[in-house]
């Protein structure tokens, strides 16, 4: 699989502009005094689905040909990657196959299914998850969306990068979450042309650091588990493109504790007045933290998305892994 260019980033900016918002460039003077930087940030939870992953999967939907569109989509997701695929098929007029495992959330299974994706249930482990998509494909004929290891999703994933340089000048470092790794390639990739001396620089939980691990080892590494961070959005391993991007792209990868992603996680919510997930708050602990230092810096951070569990705020119960 080749990497996108840049062309087939802007070619993918201009296919979803009809249907993805342009979300905000967002500041704080009083965050700014806390981690000694100019801080920008790039507001994708604000995005449709409530996350940036609407952007890869309406390029990945709208780049189907009339005949391939035709027999639908179909992709595997417990939660934000399965909204934005049913909504994009749903604005495209196709059908939805999601394969989600059981133990995904209800609210998460309600907003596939509100966003008019059928919902197939599998048992949570990979090989239940390939064979219950690889039967949704046999049976219909629909075209697999992958939820990070598919240049077209990474294509999609990069315009919120483009978005934030067209805005900003002068970036001395941007830097998103990881999990799979489509949302840090596709933010290497836009940032490599577009503004060269910008660094980039991947956040992950401690607790799940098997991109980190992965990087030093210089092969895929699996994911912890069970899982042990409270930033369930990045508990997938790397893919084969997405790991080679962040080889050749990601200066580095910082890991991040629980009680920095939940204290940078509050402190966003307290001084910005918006909602972002734990994952969303990762990037956001490395400068709480400053494990590097980036005092005086331009700094872009990617807030990946809104989509937190009212219910069960993580400042409101006991925090499982403090030291």
């Amino acid at each position: 699989m080749e990497f996108p260019n840049v062309n087939q980033i802007r070619e993918a900016a201009a296919r979803i502009q009809p249907y993805a918002r342009r979300t905000p460039v967002l500041t704080s003077l009083s965050l700014n005094e806390i981690f000694g930087a100019s801080v920008f940030f790039k507001g994708e939870n604000f995005q449709k689905v409530g996350a940036f992953k609407f952007r890869g999967a309406c390029n990945a939907v709208f780049s189907l040909s009339p005949e391939e569109a035709g027999r639908g989509v179909v992709t595997h997701s417990s939660g934000n990657h399965a909204a934005a695929v049913a909504l994009a098929a749903r604005l495209r007029g196709i059908p939805a196959y999601i394969a989600m495992p059981e133990n995904s959330l209800p609210v998460k299974r309600t907003a596939v299914a509100g966003y008019g994706g059928q919902i197939f249930l599998f048992p949570p482990n990979p090989a239940a998850r390939d064979a219950a998509k690889n039967e949704i494909m046999r049976k219909t004929g629909a075209a697999f969306i992958h939820p990070f290891n598919d240049p077209r999703v990474i294509a999609g994933q990069a315009t919120a990068a483009m978005e934030l340089f067209e805005e900003v000048d002068g970036l001395e470092v941007i830097m998103a979450p990881v999990g799979g790794g489509g949302l840090i390639s596709g933010t290497a990739l836009a940032t490599a042309p577009l503004s060269p001396r910008t660094k980039v620089i991947a956040a992950e939980p401690e607790e799940a650091d098997d991109a980190y691990r992965s990087l030093k080892e210089g092969h895929i590494l699996p994911a912890v588990s069970p899982p042990r961070t409270l930033a369930d959005g990045l508990l997938t391993s790397l893919g084969d493109l997405t790991f080679a991007v962040i080889q050749r792209h990601v200066s580095q990868i910082i890991t991040v504790s629980e009680k920095a992603i939940i204290e940078a996680m509050r402190l966003v919510w307290e001084r910005m007045k918006i909602v972002i997930e734990p994952s969303a708050a990762v990037p956001v602990g490395v400068l709480l933290e400053k494990k590097i230092d980036l005092s005086g810096k331009r700094v872009g951070v990617i807030l990946s998305g809104g989509n937190a569990d009212l219910d069960h705020l993580p400042w409101a119960i006991p925090l499982r892994n403090a030291p």
